[in-house]
């Protein structure tokens, strides 16, 4: 059994410290992802940091919680297998297996909405789902440098659910993810954008869909910093979607919100009257950490990853000391730690926080030696 399969199992063994008066240092929550013999451990602030980094530790985090999240929700999330397959295919031979099973399931999925009325999937969350299936489609089919009869037919369905301001209709209640029609256009842009040779192949109707989007996002003030960091990360797929100066402008904001240790906090990135339109205030004013939030795992990983895929060079000071802090953060499960916006339950944040940071340290050639590992 390895290191990170022992961890995996310790809420089985809680019950068994408990008898011998030991006090558990992990939380005893329900574990944050379980099915079948998979069971990970609750995401909490007390979780021991490793005292070395471990790749094999976050890629078994990721590959397993994405799994467990897949079989036992049997749908498609923003943070867990929605990541994985925006993200995965980037990363080489780490994720081989598992993508291949990711994408028969998208393709299912995908169906799903292919055979549901249009009406049916226009409102809610189902256009910024449907755009996180296409956008993983894509991602997979830009890894292999061909476009897919498969993720061409998801793409042309992503178009008719539009909405006619070009948004994708999302929801209000689940900061950062489910919390605006912004965030489902930036996904929806991506897909558009990153599947190869698309944009070349469309109608002169999908093409006014297009325009309608890009002007959308061109024109839409984002609700709030990390908005605009979304809209960074679709230009770095969309050439020509922002002028150098917005980018420089965005990447000089990133570096305004770095914190003395090196790492970044995603509440620095919006009030807690903007998350999710406000769903969250209540919540985000009470927390004791609200004047003085701490560097987490999804913000110092997605900051640290989109100055490097805007030009920021890796031996920039600002990147080299949030590689110092993603290097010196990790957590015993493989994760990073950050706490949800939304509830102190399960955090799936950190999910994304870790696949951000896995990507962060790629882009800086952290990986270059275990990536080389792999295709022996």
């Amino acid at each position: 059994m390895s290191k990170l399969s022992k961890h995996l199992t310790l809420v089985s063994c809680m019950a068994i410290l408990s008898v011998l008066g030991m006090t558990p240092v992990v939380s005893a929550q329900a574990p944050q992802y379980q099915s079948g013999d998979i069971s990970i451990v609750a995401a909490a602030a007390d979780e021991p940091v490793r005292k070395k980094l471990s790749i094999q530790a976050a890629t078994d985090y990721l590959s397993q919680g994405s799994q467990a999240w897949t079989e036992h929700r049997k749908c498609v999330s923003c943070h867990t297998n929605g990541t994985f397959m925006q993200l995965a295919p980037s990363l080489g031979r780490m994720f081989n297996d598992q993508l291949e099973e990711h994408r028969k399931f998208f393709l299912l999925e995908s169906s799903k909405f292919k055979r549901a009325p249009v009406n049916a999937i226009k409102s809610g969350l189902k256009p910024t789902q449907l755009a996180y299936v296409a956008s993983g489609l894509a991602a997979y089919d830009e890894a292999k440098g061909k476009l897919s009869p498969e993720t061409k037919e998801t793409l042309d369905l992503l178009l008719t659910v539009q909405s006619e301001d070009g948004s994708y209709s999302n929801l209000d209640c689940w900061p950062p993810y489910e919390s605006s029609s912004y965030h489902g256009a930036t996904i929806a842009a991506m897909a558009l954008a990153s599947a190869p040779g698309y944009l070349k192949q469309v109608t002169e109707e999908q093409e006014q869909k297009i325009r309608t989007l890009r002007q959308y996002l061109q024109t839409t003030k984002p609700p709030h910093d990390y908005a605009r960091l979304l809209l960074l990360w679709a230009s770095t797929k969309w050439k020509g979607l922002i002028s150098e100066q917005l980018r420089d402008d965005t990447v000089e904001m990133i570096l305004a919100h770095q914190q003395d240790d090196g790492g970044w906090s995603i509440r620095t990135f919006g009030t807690p009257d903007t998350w999710g339109n406000g769903s969250r205030k209540e919540k985000l004013n009470a927390e004791p950490e609200r004047e003085t939030p701490p560097s987490d795992g999804h913000q110092t990983g997605f900051a640290v990853m989109l100055l490097r895929e805007a030009g920021i060079a890796a031996d920039h000071q600002a990147v080299q000391s949030g590689i110092k802090w993603i290097k010196s953060n990790q957590r015993d499960s493989g994760r990073w730690w950050t706490r949800s916006l939304n509830t102190d339950g399960p955090h799936f944040i950190t999910y994304s926080g870790t696949f951000f940071s896995l990507r962060a340290l790629q882009l800086c050639g952290e990986l270059d030696q275990v990536q080389e590992v792999a295709a022996d």
